[in-house]
């Protein structure tokens, strides 16, 4: 319930109101901070909430943090506990705008664009730019695309001991299959 009022929040805020909008409750977001030779850092939320303005580009999602989930139990525990710090920072926010989006332009053919916009996590604000795919079939809109994010530019803090296995660049990939 308190996902549906934030994302309701960030709608009303953003001019979303009586614009046409297509979303998805359910886009899927990972992300990766892997290094070679330790185990693998890869986390995914299937619940990511995200919507489109089809009338001028303008996006927005939100994830609760908590529903990043990996490999082991132990590391979504530190992760959660000691580095996100999900009890004082629930959720990752994204508010942007595709760059030259038409809708009247989608076709069934995957279309190149540029995402532009601010990324919230860990409570701090982030410019991002993200390189993403977008067609149109059967009534929704397909959009996937990837960025790199720092868990530095977030002040997240990596204790010394686990620095080696943490990558300094975190690839975080999207994939939203979004409806009226």
């Amino acid at each position: 319930m308190k996902r549906l009022i934030v994302i309701t929040s960030v709608l009303f805020f953003t001019g979303f109101a009586s614009a046409q909008k297509y979303s998805s409750k359910t886009g899927s977001v990972t992300f990766e901070a892997s290094v070679p030779l330790f185990e693998d850092v890869y986390a995914k939320d299937d619940n990511n909430i995200v919507v489109i303005n089809t009338d001028n580009g303008e996006i927005a999602s939100v994830s609760a943090v908590k529903n990043f989930h990996f490999k082991t139990k132990l590391m979504e525990e530190h992760f959660n506990e000691n580095y996100a710090e999900t009890a004082k920072y629930p959720k990752a926010t994204f508010k942007g705008k595709i760059l030259n989006f038409d809708k009247t332009k989608l076709t069934a053919s995957p279309q190149k664009y540029t995402v532009q916009g601010t990324l919230n996590f860990h409570g701090v604000d982030k410019a991002v730019s993200s390189a993403a795919t977008i067609y149109s079939k059967d009534g929704k809109i397909y959009m996937q695309g990837s960025f790199v994010a720092k868990p530095a530019d977030h002040k997240v803090t990596i204790p010394k001991v686990v620095t080696k296995k943490i990558a300094e660049n975190v690839n975080v990939e999207y994939n939203y299959v979004m409806t009226k």
